[in-house]
């Protein structure tokens, strides 16, 4: 009794057409049905244009347009035509006479009424992206299977496959997810990990990686071609151009996974079948090489250049087409290499992978190497299907090779269980796939965190050294605390869901809540340090994270004139020094002083704060970049630009350049001006005083955008070659704290980019040798199984508060490596002699001199060595 098919309808209400059905109608492996509704309407309109004889032209094309094409793309081609049909405003009569070509052999001269040669070229690509679409998504999911597997017949390593996503933006997450897949298919191999790195390995994530991207977006495009009605002759060519783009893109990628998968093949052939010639010759002689490769895809390349999209959508399919092949012999190399030609003749069997080692154990035989979890599950999935039938005995290598190649064919009928259980063993393993990080967040390690645990103590210390008290806020304001406070910026502030019964965001800086602190507990003066995380509804980059610490310095209140402005930048250079990170500098300027730049060049008043904003970016623009903005969507005419372009390239050392500004006759008439530089000239003479003006470099460009400040600004850069940009920044905010209250309160900070200073000192390899995740003096090693001893010794050194850990193991070695691993400086060793003795081994790690202690006197003795 014959299959019966499963039936595919088109042309019914909410009926949609995809990439699988057209694949399946285009092969025999469903049948296509047409709405009744869709007959009916189609057969009335054939009748009313009998009825109806008019002049009107009528539109014609001839399948010749399909000549060269399969009768799979042909069939598909037509197929998507009718469906393109079945969705435009009225039925055409086309489509009776449409489903008779499709149901029947397609011919050539047959013509095609009302319906343009733009319209069948649109479609014919359609149906062959469709099946490209169908064969790519599955060639995704088995590629990275077999690539898998060829890992372990190379004994790869496999460290490329170590990927995580950044969490900033600069990585592809396609190619972190494929090298998570790989490892689920790897996981718990013994295979990997023999032999030196191989690049056709190494590329696989980035090469799989870019193939899911392009995949996927073939796939959306592809979807909405499928099931969108005709469109106008006249765009017809615009959308086949369109379509063959992302084509041309899936044509790349195709040709670089075949390379990279025929180099695994043979290598594996050359390195790990080298004596079975018959095979080798098979696989040389049969399977497609680079140089074919090259020329189809040489031969594509020009039928897009001069615009024949049918014929380069069938070459992209033939490309396809040769990378599966590839990729089968790939996946026959390789499973020859692990299985051998042991089961060649061998009849139907229900032994298993695993069945098999845990015989070969008992027999004490040689002990069978483990493959990985999941690809131990999908060679047994191959020798299933290739011994699954008496009638088909696998008895010389042309039936393994048979038999194999047709297992991989998208339009075999094993196929896609195949397919399905590939997906299932990654999916079942999905427990142990690594968690994703949020973007723009990061972990940790031990490491990570002793340098900055460092840091902080060096920051805090020097915040202290200045009478800085401690403060904690929360980390979410009231929404209406955070809004209007900093410019343009406010769209990166993040919201919460409004579970409370009230509008709620978390924190975007550390400044406006400690104004909103001040004016909450009515102070008039309070200098204040704070430690805390805050978070940016950013578009993560390389860099730039959504939650970071900041380290912040305040002082607000009534002070000597700009002696607390003096105080910030002078604070900033001990941190900086301190920190030990390298060059940098400080860049200054002055808020009024800008204002009155500003003024000088015409701007009017109400466009100075989105103009400073304009400025701010000179740090990553050119001038010419920044004139345009100003010009075209800030209304600033080119003479005022240009005055500004000539202000803003002042630059140089504090005192020298504030002399040649009150040289300006301009800056000292301009009420705002003059005050901000005779502000910025007591402060200076601060700063010499203070020694560390040298740091210290006066810049018009710097015009920090917040809009809370209204004196001095200033921003740290570090010139060393790590690359991260402003790693402090600050300035005087007068107005800020009066926003929240009824008494304005004057007040100057600064803010530690503490982030970009860890990236920097983390970068500083040499500097950071002597830094230990632990601090950990002494090691209590017990040579034995003596827990209640180890409790009893490391108890005693914890009530002396000496820092110690323990650990029991039998091989003194282990004891040893340990300790030095972890840079523990002191060991108290004791095995059966010390403890049949009372005595216990105290060891100098680093100079391995030991000494033999009283067990009654370790904690006294040790003490003294600590300097306790």
């Amino acid at each position: 009794m014959a299959e019966q098919k499963h039936v595919i309808t088109v042309g019914g209400k909410g009926s949609s057409l995809s990439s699988s059905s057209v694949f399946q109608i285009s092969n025999g492996l469903s049948r296509l049905n047409i709405d009744s509704s869709a007959l009916s309407k189609a057969s009335s309109s054939s009748s009313n244009s009998k009825t109806n004889k008019t002049n009107t032209p009528t539109q014609s094309s001839t399948l010749s347009i399909l000549t060269n094409l399969t009768p799979e793309q042909s069939k598909a081609s037509l197929l998507v035509l009718l469906n393109k049909l079945l969705l435009s405003s009225s039925t055409p009569p086309t489509i009776t006479q449409l489903s008779d070509i499709i149901l029947n052999d397609v011919t050539s001269s047959s013509t095609i009424d009302g319906v343009s040669p733009g319209d069948l070229t649109v479609a014919a690509i359609s149906g062959i992206s469709a099946i490209l679409d169908h064969r790519s998504s599955a060639l995704c999911v088995i590629v990275d299977a077999i690539a898998a597997l060829s890992c372990e017949a190379l004994g790869a390593d496999i460290s490329a496959f170590n990927l995580n996503d950044s969490g900033d933006g600069s990585s592809d997450k396609d190619v972190v997810s494929v090298a998570a897949d790989l490892k689920i298919l790897l996981n718990g191999s013994k295979f990997v990990n023999r032999e030196s790195d191989e690049p056709a390995v190494s590329d696989v994530p980035v090469a799989h990686g870019k193939f899911r991207e392009i995949s996927r977006r073939l796939h959306s495009s592809t979807r909405v071609q499928l099931n969108s009605a005709i469109v106008s002759n006249s765009g017809s060519n615009g959308t086949a151009r369109a379509m063959c783009a992302t084509l041309f893109s899936l044509a790349v990628v195709l040709k670089d996974l075949g390379y990279i998968s025929y180099n695994r093949a043979k290598h594996i052939v050359d390195s790990r079948i080298t004596g079975d010639d018959e095979f080798c010759a098979m696989l040389l002689k049969e399977c497609p090489r680079p140089d074919q490769l090259k020329a189809l895809f040489v031969s594509l390349v020009s039928a897009h250049s001069e615009e024949e999209y049918v014929k380069f959508s069938h070459d992209v399919s033939s490309l396809l087409g040769m990378v599966e092949q590839i990729i089968s012999w790939e996946a026959l190399a390789a499973f020859v290499s692990l299985e051998g030609r042991d089961f060649v003749g061998q009849t139907p069997s229900n032994t298993s992978v695993g069945e098999d080692s845990a015989k070969a154990a008992k027999k004490g035989g040689k002990k069978k190497k483990i493959l990985g979890k999941g690809t131990t599950a999908l060679v047994q999935i191959l020798k299933d299907r290739l011994l699954s039938e008496a009638s088909q005995t696998v008895t010389v290598l042309g039936d393994l090779v048979h038999h194999f190649l047709s297992l991989l064919d998208p339009k075999d009928s094993g196929f896609d269980t195949l397919l399905r259980k590939v997906k299932d063993i990654v999916e079942s393993n999905e427990s142990r796939r690594l968690p994703k990080l949020p973007k723009g967040t990061r972990d940790f390690a031990k490491e990570q965190m002793a340098i900055r645990e460092r840091a902080f103590s060096i920051i805090v210390e020097v915040f202290k050294r200045h009478g800085a008290s401690a403060l904690d806020t929360p980390a979410f304001e009231m929404r209406e605390t955070l809004m209007g406070k900093y410019g343009e910026d406010s769209k990166l502030i993040y919201d919460l869901a409004d579970q409370g019964g009230e509008l709620c965001s978390l924190r975007y800086d550390l400044t406006v809540p400690f104004a909103r602190y001040v004016a909450m507990n009515g102070l008039t003066s309070f200098k204040r340090y704070q430690i805390a995380k805050v978070y940016r509804r950013d578009n993560p980059s390389k860099g730039r994270y959504r939650e970071f610490y900041q380290c912040d310095l305040d002082i607000a209140g009534q002070f000597e004139k700009m002696m607390p402005d003096f105080e910030v930048i002078k604070i900033l250079t001990e941190l900086l020094d301190e920190l030990d990170i390298g060059e940098y500098e400080v860049k200054l300027n002055h808020r009024k002083l800008l204002d009155g730049m500003l003024a000088i060049c015409g701007v009017p008043q109400e466009k100075f704060r989105t103009i400073c904003s304009s400025i701010d970016k000179l740090d990553k623009q050119s001038f010419e970049q920044i004139k345009k903005e100003m010009v075209d969507e800030k209304g600033l005419s080119n003479e005022m630009s240009d005055r500004i372009g000539t202000f803003v390239k002042w630059r140089g050392p504090p005192v020298e350049l504030l002399s040649k500004l009150k040289q300006e006759r301009s800056f000292l008439e301009n009420n705002e001006s003059s005050l901000a530089l005779d502000e910025l000239e007591i402060m200076f003479k601060a700063l010499e005083k203070s020694k560390c003006i040298d740091r210290v470099v006066f810049d018009l460009s710097l015009a920090r955008g917040l809009d809370y400040y209204t004196g001095v600004i200033f921003e740290a850069v570090f010139k060393g070659e790590t690359q991260v940009g402003s790693i402090a920044a600050g300035g005087r905010y007068d107005n800020l704290i009066g926003m929240f209250g009824t008494r304005q309160v004057p007040a100057v900070g600064i803010s530690l980019g503490i982030e970009r200073v860890f990236a920097i000192m983390e970068q500083q390899k040499d500097k950071n040798q002597d830094i230990r995740a632990t601090e950990t003096q002494v090691l209590v090693s017990i040579l034995g199984d003596d827990s209640a001893l180890a409790a009893e010794l490391v108890g005693e050194l914890w009530n002396a508060k000496v820092k110690a850990e323990f650990m029991i193991h039998k091989k003194v070695m282990k004891h040893i490596d340990r300790a030095r691993d972890s840079g523990i400086p002191w060991m108290v060793i004791v095995g059966e002699r010390e403890l049949s003795e009372g005595v216990v081994k105290l060891k100098d790690v680093n100079a391995a001199i030991d000494y033999e202690v009283p067990k009654g006197k370790l904690v006294d003795d040790l003490c003294k060595r600590l300097g306790m």
